[in-house]
Order: C-alpha cells, then sequence, then structure tokens
C-alpha cells in the first residue's frame, strides 16, 4: 500500500511539475509578442505560477516566477514593487549558497594586466523622434557598429547597433509609436546591442554627442481610422456636501477634478464622441449611482476622475500621477488610496456588504481596464512632459475602488496628482495645465480606441 502511494505521489509531483513549465514556457512565448494583451496574459500565468511555487516550496520556480511578474508588470506599467523586492532578497540569498570559486595561486610568470574599465549606460530618453542612450564616459564612432537585416519571408527589418566597451545591468524593452519593437541587451560581455525591429522600413541615422548616442527616426505613419461613435461617460469625483481631499492652501478635490472633466468633455466631444457627465454641477451623487448612470448611457468606457493627498508631514514629498483599474489587490498602497476614495458614501458599502463587494467584479472587463488605464496614463505624461518639468510617473496599478464596481464596461480611475503636495496643488488649480492634462487624456482615450 505505501509502495502505491509514493508511486502516485511521484507521479503527481511529476505531473504537476510538467504542467508548471508548460504554464512557464507559454507566459515566456506572451513576452515575445510585445502586445498589451499577450503581456497581461503572461502577467497572469506568472502570478499564478508565484503561488503555486508558494504551496510546492519550490526555489527555482519562485525566482522565474517573479521574473516574469516583474518584467511583465514593468511593461503594463503595474506597480509590482513588493514582488521585486521580494526577488532580490531570493536572489541575494541564493547567491550565498552558492559555492566560492577556489582562488588561484600567484605564480612569478602571471604579470599585472590593467584592465579599461567599461563604459555604463546611464540613461535611456526620447527627445521626440531621437532616442537618447547616455553614457558615464564620452563614445566614439570607432565604438560603435551597425548593420541591417531583412527577413523577406516575415517580412521583417532589423536595424542593430553594437556598441563596443560598454554593460548594462539588465535587458530592457523600449517603446515608441510606430515602431514594433525596440530592445536593449548585453550582447556579450563587451558589447551592449540595440536592436529595432519593423514591419516596414525605416529611416533611421545615428550620431554622437560626447557622452550621448542619438538614434533618429523619420518616421511615416499612416492616419489611424478610429471608430469615434463612441459613448464615454466621465465621472468628476466626490461633490456637493463631499469635498474630496482638502489640500495645500485649502485647495478641495471636488472643485479640481470637476474642471479637469469638464475640459475633458469638451475636448472629446469636439473630436465627435458621444460624452456624458455624471454630474454636471456641484452636487453630490452616490457611488452606486454613478456606474449604474454609465450602464444606463450603454457606455464604451467609464473614467472616474479624482485628485490624491497625504497628511501634512509628508506633503511636501509625495506627488504623482496614477491611474488605476478595478482588480482585487494586496497592495497596502492601493488599499489606502481606495479607501480614501471609498470613504465618500459608506451607505452604499453597506448595501452590498464590504467583504461580498469583490464578487461584483467584471473580471472579463479586467484586461480592458488596464489596457485603458495604460493609454490614459501615456495620454497624460506625454502631453505634460513636452510643458513641465517634474511630472512623475506613478504608474498604472490595481485597487478595490468601489466607484468602478458594477461598470459593464472597461472603466479606469485616475488620480491627477497629489492635492496635498505644494508644487502640484498650484498645478491642479492652473487652467493651462489643467487644459493639457485633458488632451492627454483625450489622446489616451483615442489611443485605446484605435488599438482595441
Amino acid at each position: 500500500m505505501i509502495k502505491y502511494l509514493f508511486l502516485f505521489l511521484f507521479l503527481f509531483i511529476s505531473l504537476e511539475a510538467s504542467k508548471n513549465s508548460e504554464i512557464l514556457n507559454r507566459a515566456h512565448k506572451y513576452m515575445q509578442s510585445n502586445t498589451q494583451s499577450d503581456t497581461f496574459r503572461a502577467y497572469n500565468d506568472y502570478k499564478n505560477l508565484y503561488l503555486q511555487s508558494a504551496v510546492a516550496n519550490n526555489l527555482d520556480l519562485k525566482i522565474k516566477s517573479l521574473e516574469g511578474i516583474v518584467q511583465s508588470g514593468n511593461r503594463l506599467h503595474i506597480d509590482v514593487s513588493k514582488y521585486s523586492n521580494e526577488l532580490k532578497t531570493l536572489q541575494l540569498k541564493n547567491s550565498y549558497n552558492k559555492p566560492k570559486p577556489k582562488a588561484m595561486k600567484k605564480t612569478k610568470h602571471i604579470e599585472d594586466v590593467h584592465i579599461e574599465p567599461l563604459h555604463k549606460l546611464k540613461s535611456i530618453d526620447w527627445k521626440e523622434d531621437i532616442l537618447l542612450l547616455t553614457f558615464n564616459k564620452p563614445l566614439s564612432n570607432k565604438q560603435i557598429k551597425d548593420f541591417t537585416l531583412h527577413d523577406k519571408s516575415k517580412n521583417k527589418y532589423r536595424y542593430v547597433f553594437d556598441i563596443k566597451t560598454s554593460m548594462l545591468t539588465s535587458s530592457q524593452s523600449i517603446t515608441k509609436n510606430g515602431i514594433d519593437r525596440i530592445r536593449l541587451a548585453q550582447f556579450d560581455p563587451k558589447t551592449l546591442r540595440l536592436v529595432i525591429e519593423n514591419s516596414s522600413k525605416l529611416d533611421i541615422k545615428q550620431s554622437i554627442d560626447a557622452k550621448t548616442l542619438q538614434i533618429s527616426f523619420i518616421l511615416k505613419t499612416a492616419p489611424i481610422k478610429i471608430d469615434r461613435d463612441k459613448v464615454i461617460v466621465i465621472d468628476a469625483g466626490h461633490g456637493g456636501k463631499d469635498p474630496g481631499a482638502v489640500g495645500y492652501k485649502k485647495y478641495r478635490e471636488k472643485i479640481v477634478v470637476f474642471k479637469i472633466a469638464k475640459e475633458l468633455q469638451k475636448i472629446l466631444k469636439s473630436r465627435g464622441y458621444k460624452v456624458h457627465m455624471t454630474r454636471d454641477s456641484d452636487k453630490f451623487v452616490k457611488l452606486s449611482r454613478r456606474t449604474k448612470f454609465a450602464n444606463e448611457k450603454n457606455a464604451d468606457i467609464f473614467i472616474s476622475i479624482h485628485a490624491n493627498a497625504v497628511d501634512g508631514k509628508n506633503a511636501k514629498d509625495v506627488h504623482g500621477i496614477e491611474c488605476y483599474f478595478l482588480s482585487p489587490t494586496r497592495s497596502e498602497r492601493a488599499k489606502k488610496v481606495a479607501a480614501k476614495e471609498n470613504s465618500a458614501d459608506m451607505s452604499d458599502m453597506n448595501m452590498y456588504g464590504k467583504n461580498s463587494y469583490l464578487n461584483l467584479l467584471n473580471h472579463h472587463n479586467i484586461v480592458a481596464s488596464n489596457k485603458l488605464a495604460i493609454d490614459l496614463q501615456r495620454g497624460m505624461l506625454g502631453a505634460l512632459n513636452k510643458k513641465y518639468k517634474n511630472v512623475k510617473d506613478g504608474g498604472v496599478r490595481e485597487g478595490p475602488f468601489w466607484v468602478l464596481v458594477g461598470a459593464q464596461m472597461p472603466s479606469v480611475l485616475v488620480e491627477v496628482g497629489f492635492i496635498s503636495h505644494p508644487m502640484e496643488a498650484k498645478r491642479l488649480v492652473n487652467d493651462n495645465y489643467r487644459k493639457t492634462m485633458a488632451r492627454g487624456l483625450a489622446d489616451g482615450v483615442e489611443r485605446y480606441f484605435a488599438n482595441n
């Protein structure tokens, strides 16, 4: 009997290992496609494997799944700092367990060799259509080798730049509208390789400015056809008896977000969309009524606009723009932000029950909502960074926001900044800043509909 029991356990463990390996390979393939939907599928696979690794106490699987979560989460602009910290801890612990290599004995015949320190990549930036790779030391033309590959069967062009005597801490994917894929990785110990891949031929030029390699793109993109026969519901957070956050110089959240929402409505209407507001004045609207209104209007997307805040002692330190989509989460930060926004109408919370409200989630909308959040975040940052300095990207995050529960369409909560931060608060009460942000949000909406 014991013999058969051990045989059963062996077969079960083998099947589980095979299944996990299959899921891991599938997730890796999703990551190679570089599309948002496949990246999100990979993210979910890696998270499932992470849970499996915890149950099976499989350290190798845990490290691989954490690496996947961090890579896919960063690409989706999801806050994965918790997983990243755990990964660093496990990698450090794992490195301690590895046997140390034996020291080589010095002989009289071995001379000291001077090794020239490698160039290190310090930053990656875009200046309009120019990719800037800045190193810690000046570059020379002799260090840059480039060539082009054309795969006729797949109709793929690859532009390769090899940068000699340079090093990178980890591989990176770089995104640019109009280009299929840009990848930067360590080709060998002394060569950094930049690969630009596209389905059509590109006009690319390179130049060196001291420590910076400049890759210039001359893009010829066809105009994107966008279906503007869409219904959009914009929700200005709080209102009436609920002022929302009261921040720097007593600026009130309900007023700031209403003005941004009205400006966004104006821009989207001018572009041909059908737009509705959950409130057209300074009045209080119950949280459950807001998504119900969107459902009644058969909205294609729902955007709830809010402003964040922290207490006095941290007010000068915390700032940034964030986008949240509805999803169960264990992130303490997301829970704190959600608790602040959810506190507006606790009667609604009691009606459904605090502990059971996540059952109302429309899981089929989570992927679409994540895509919408990414496009809105990119739109805001893209518009604001052209005119203003120190605009912080707070990222795209998951959060249990009550105002999004029940929405039968992709829905996102936008935190336009911290009204408690002196600089950000002054900007949020400035008409030009609000109009620029609204244009960025509108551009994000356009990008979402163009890609979906």
